[in-house]
């Protein structure tokens, strides 16, 4: 029987939540800002790791670039600080990216609901020419 729940998904698991709090609290850069963790992807050997952000306010990888370029700088603290709140062995070497999938989502979301406004201006005026018919 497979396992359901892998190590690596805990351990990944128990990265994004230390990051969080690590980021928010212990980063002092100013270019990271508003920094939302999404994901983290844990190799099977668990010596990398990547960590997929999202930055308030930005909605493309270029205009968070400055934030990931940060965010990478301040990895080799972040790991230090992650290892010692963990009894794990090893700890990850971490690598951020930009999650584009949230604004993705978002611009999906926008679309269906434009399309399910027009259908309903469509009924609405097809009812309207029912009515006059009759």
């Amino acid at each position: 029987m497979a396992k359901e729940y892998s190590r690596t998904q805990r351990v990944g698991d128990f990265i994004k939540r230390e990051l969080s709090g690590l980021i928010q609290f212990q980063v002092r850069d100013p270019r990271v800002g508003m920094v939302s963790v999404t994901d983290v992807e844990v190799s099977r050997d668990m010596s990398h790791a990547k960590v997929y952000v999202t930055v308030l306010g930005k909605e493309t990888e270029q205009e968070a670039e400055e934030s990931i370029e940060a965010l990478n700088k301040a990895a080799g603290f972040l790991r230090t600080q992650i290892a010692k709140a963990s009894n794990a062995r090893t700890t990850p070497k971490m690598r951020f990216y930009f999650d584009a999938s949230v604004v993705n989502g978002q611009y999906l979301s926008n679309l269906i609901e434009k399309a399910v406004s027009e259908d309903r201006q469509h009924d609405d005026y097809d009812k309207a020419d029912d009515d006059s018919e009759a």
